[in-house]
């Protein structure tokens, strides 16, 4: 389900997706349906305008595997596009654009077998776990990181690690992840965004104060 700028969605509509995303199954005038696998939502949210949106509940954010940020073009690339658009690019026309599928249900559910056979070691259990007490205990947050942000972490370190090539997990697979798993579930105190602070600071000084292990 691809959910374009989601915070736009009213709370019904909020509550209905929290079951979807949790229970993987939908309920229509009392009778339940279950969503076939391999089911995943994505998301965008518009970062700029609140008029006419409402906030996501913690509890649904905390169901998002990742909140990825996406900035602006380089130059060179936005002049790429200037330069399609120039020559009649479209982007409602979706099959000029030369888009081919990658990936069947099949392989999907192949590359989770996959996943699932990366090694991890008992120090890099324990430091994930570190890290998600040490930002329950961070003087900069109001809310830190639940025990799903965990598991979350080690499913994406695992993934990270099989896209590197390798069969185990290492510190430095879950330093890359934890920025974008931790992001959309910390709450910050207001004293820490007077102080220019915000979620990706707060992730890094919470790595830094930490040992990583061997």
């Amino acid at each position: 389900l691809l959910a374009d700028e989601i915070n736009r969605a009213p709370a019904k509509t909020q509550s209905a997706l929290l079951e979807a995303m949790e229970e993987r199954q939908v309920n229509l005038e009392g009778e339940r349906h279950l969503l076939e696998a391999p089911f995943m939502v994505v998301a965008t949210q518009n970062p700029i305008e609140y008029e006419g949106t409402y906030p996501l509940p913690e509890a649904q954010l905390d169901r998002f595997l990742f909140k990825v940020l996406i900035g602006y073009l380089p130059l060179e690339e936005e002049v790429q596009v200037l330069e399609r658009y120039h020559q009649g690019f479209d982007a409602h026309d979706i099959a000029a654009t030369g888009l081919q599928p990658l990936l069947a249900a099949a392989d999907i559910a192949a590359a989770r077998q996959a996943i699932q056979r990366v090694v991890v070691e008992q120090g890099i259990l324990t430091y994930i776990a570190e890290i998600a007490a040490a930002s329950r205990r961070s003087p900069d947050l109001v809310l830190g990181a639940s025990p799903r942000a965990s598991t979350h972490t080690l499913l994406a370190a695992k993934t990270y690690a099989a896209l590197q090539g390798r069969g185990y997990v290492t510190p430095d697979d879950v330093k890359a992840v934890v920025p974008s798993i931790l992001r959309h579930r910390l709450v910050l105190k207001p004293e820490a965004e007077i102080e220019g602070l915000d979620a990706d600071a707060v992730i890094a000084r919470l790595l830094g104060q930490l040992a990583v292990p061997r």
